[in-house]
């Protein structure tokens, strides 16, 4: 549970009052919110520091100016929206990345949410990246937010779950989650292996997404990326100045407690895999 102090400072971050009643323009309006000012990012697991999936931890670190991936942050939208009154539920999901030949089922790589509102169930994600602007209709059909189109129907991997389809421009194909209530220790051992392990995109590779009505920009590695109404617009970013100048900028990130030497470090890290993936890019042309 977050104390009403949390809620209070949770609510700062995004800008917004305390909504009079848990209703569907209620629940939107945080959405929107949440994905415009808290980024998903995998700073923590490049800086080296470990993290749990616990809602009230997860929390914090937002209102301390961070942002988090998919556990953290569902995780910490599903205990604010409980703190308001809304009737929230985890679900144990997965996702499909691009390079995965089907869907891979509800493996635990992913929280989804789903919401009961005046108007029905609602499936909520703030933590898809360059996923879902605005709750959807818990209900199959197609959708449009912005530039990018989402299709929702029941899943055929996962018996009486959901899938949520990606646009075919975004950074995944897909998500699956199941129909049960699940808990944040439902995530633990998934999470432990998406931020240790060495075969794991977080480990591996820096990436910042923040989502707007348009599109979405990301930050991967040292390489810039702009969706939206006008296409697709990517460049490289050469400059250690400018690299961090776009974490605390652009995608507003607190970087107060990474020092001088921490961020030194950092740079190093990702301007040096980075580098690497332009000369295997290179070798294979």
């Amino acid at each position: 549970m977050l104390s009403p102090d949390l809620v209070d400072r949770y609510l700062h971050r995004l800008g917004l009052p305390r909504p009079a009643a848990p209703t569907s323009a209620a629940l939107a309006a945080l959405h929107r919110a949440h994905v415009e000012r808290v980024p998903y990012e995998d700073l923590e697991i490049q800086l080296g520091r470990p993290t749990t999936v616990d809602p009230v931890e997860s929390a914090e670190r937002i209102v301390r100016g961070r942002g988090g991936y998919c556990l953290h942050l569902n995780g910490a939208f599903s205990a604010l929206l409980g703190a308001l009154g809304f009737d929230v539920t985890r679900h144990v999901g997965g996702v499909q990345r691009t390079v995965d030949p089907a869907p891979v089922g509800a493996t635990g790589s992913h929280m989804a949410l789903t919401v009961r509102t005046e108007d029905g169930p609602w499936l909520v994600d703030v933590g898809l990246g360059d996923g879902l602007y605005e709750p959807l209709p818990l209900r199959a059909g197609e959708y449009r937010q912005g530039a990018l189109r989402f299709g929702l129907a029941p899943s055929a991997a996962v018996p009486g779950g959901w899938r949520l389809e990606h646009d075919p421009a975004g950074s995944f194909t897909g998500m699956d989650f199941a129909p049960e209530p699940a808990r944040p220790a439902d995530f633990a051992a998934e999470h432990t292996r998406l931020s240790t392990s060495p075969d794991s995109a977080f480990v591996q590779f820096l990436c910042v997404f923040r989502r707007d009505a348009e599109g979405f920009e990301a930050l991967r590695g040292c390489v810039l990326v702009r969706a939206g109404a006008e296409g697709r617009e990517v460049r490289e970013v050469t400059g250690e100045q400018e690299w961090f100048g776009l974490l605390t900028g652009r995608f507003g990130l607190d970087l107060a407690d990474v020092p001088p030497a921490g961020r030194a470090a950092l740079w190093q890290r990702v301007h040096g895999v980075h580098l690497a993936w332009k000369a295997a890019e290179a070798a294979r042309a």
